[in-house]
């Protein structure tokens, strides 16, 4: 497909179709959740679960998008990923706010896998936001080796740090009831 025919198909904003799309799928989902009598609290870790995990999507996209020397999409698709982690941010902090923190209800040796993964994860989301704003500037400035050079511990960081952002909420929200 050519660079023409890509703008003709999804127009020259074409993640202003993914905001699009979320806000259309949102209102049902919204009204489904108002109907089963869920409490925005109650849904807010599901929902970070799914930023997290369309963080962890567009960082994908956006290293084969590299990798195919395809700069146009690598940069649209870390933007998503960048979005789509400061709604995380914002989102998660709300939900501190509303419920407080959670303790893992288990005592048994899936505790411990727990908290080394959560231990692990919130270490390394600490640095997330400063590797992610000072590669963006570097990339902003189209300062290209210095943005090759943090890059390469931001993308396996933040990876990381959505990545088990699902776990952690997979463990402690559907395993640990299970036990």
């Amino acid at each position: 497909m050519s660079q023409t025919s890509e703008v003709a198909f999804w127009g020259r904003y074409p993640f202003a179709w993914v905001g699009f799309a979320v806000v259309v799928l949102a209102i049902p989902l919204v009204g489904l959740a108002l109907e089963s009598g869920r409490s925005l609290a109650q849904l807010l870790p599901a929902v970070n679960a799914g930023l997290n995990a369309t963080s962890a999507l567009f960082l994908f996209a956006g290293w084969r998008a590299i990798r195919a020397g395809r700069v146009d999409i690598h940069w649209r698709c870390m933007l998503g990923a960048t979005a789509a982690s400061v709604v995380f941010l914002a989102s998660y902090l709300t939900r501190v706010a509303l419920t407080g923190v959670h303790r893992y209800p288990v005592d048994d040796w899936t505790r411990t896998v727990y908290q080394v993964i959560l231990g692990s994860h919130t270490l390394l989301a600490v640095t997330v936001p400063f590797l992610v704003g000072r590669t963006l500037y570097l990339a902003a400035r189209r300062r290209f080796p210095g943005h090759r050079g943090i890059a390469r511990w931001t993308l396996p960081i933040w990876f990381y740090v959505s990545v088990t952002g699902v776990v952690v909420y997979v463990m402690l929200y559907h395993l640990a009831p299970l036990r």
